[in-house]
């Protein structure tokens, strides 16, 4: 571990993640959402974006409505499977409503489509923001301390990560994970080849071990062996996995923070309940 890491950040920031609604129910409890989080003064929130453009538009309104209510927010845009006229669009849809910050993905290639489209990863996108938009946008990319899924070797990941920052990335945020270690480890390496943006871990309260357990195979995050039989014991217990997923992830973001990470990403399901208690806890 780098000294650098070993003193608590001065001003760390706190973001929470959202995906678009696609009901109107969904629509009004996303707004009760936002205003539960907005009194915890998050830096922004963020707006997912699905593969080859599938909610671009349920981004955009989801962005605006979240800006309308007082809050920055900023929206998630995905590369694979457009095309640069498309990205075109998009980017300066962004910039003509005044939203002045991006999270750069390259994204999964939605089911049944062959062709990864115009752009093949996350720099391109990035390069090609910067050169649409100049110095407009503060853009986050995304970071794997655990290494991408589809990444050959770690080396490579690393790698790839640079190229992001090279490319004009301001800072990252994480996928989520549960061992401290794998992102002081990630931040030391790539430290090491001069990447020096600030990379904040992304956080995932636990409500539902199955939920989870989805999830993490899909996205090649770890549980912990200890965390997963804890959690297979609780069988149907909801409320004691609620419990111990809160202390477990309350622990983990202590340590981060008490080791020196820049903030906290929260992702929030669109729920609220959750992210607030552990942010409490947390004193935040």
């Amino acid at each position: 571990m780098t000294p650098s890491l070993l003193t608590p950040h001065p001003s760390p920031s706190f973001s929470f993640e959202f995906f678009p609604p696609k009901t109107p129910e969904g629509v009004a409890k996303l707004r009760d959402t936002v205003n539960q989080l907005g009194q915890l003064k998050p830096t922004f929130f963020s707006v997912t974006f699905g593969a080859g453009g599938s909610t671009q538009e349920g981004t955009l309104s989801t962005v605006l409505d979240i800006r309308a209510a007082g809050h920055a927010a900023a929206p998630h845009l995905s590369c694979i499977g457009s095309t640069r006229e498309n990205i075109r669009a998009m980017i300066h849809k962004y910039k003509d409503a005044g939203i002045k910050h991006m999270v750069a993905l390259r994204g999964d290639l939605p089911s049944g489509m062959a062709v990864a489209g115009e752009f093949r990863y996350a720099s391109d996108l990035v390069a090609f923001i910067r050169e649409e938009t100049g110095d407009h946008f503060h853009i986050e990319v995304a970071a794997y301390p655990e290494y991408h899924p589809q990444a050959r070797y770690a080396q490579e990941d690393l790698k790839n990560f640079k190229r992001k920052v090279e490319a004009g990335a301001n800072s990252a945020m994480t996928q989520y994970f549960y061992n401290p270690d794998a992102y002081f480890h990630f931040v030391d390496e790539v430290r090491a080849m001069g990447v020096n943006v600030p990379i904040v871990p992304g956080v995932m309260p636990i409500g539902s071990f199955s939920q989870l357990a989805r999830f993490s195979d899909a996205c090649g995050a770890e549980i912990p062996r200890w965390i997963r039989r804890k959690m297979e014991g609780f069988g149907d217990d909801t409320a004691s996995i609620r419990a111990f997923g809160l202390d477990v992830v309350t622990d983990l973001s202590a340590k981060l923070l008490e080791g020196g990470a820049p903030g906290l990403h929260f992702y929030t399901l669109n729920q609220a309940g959750l992210s607030t208690t552990i942010c409490q806890r947390l004193g935040i």
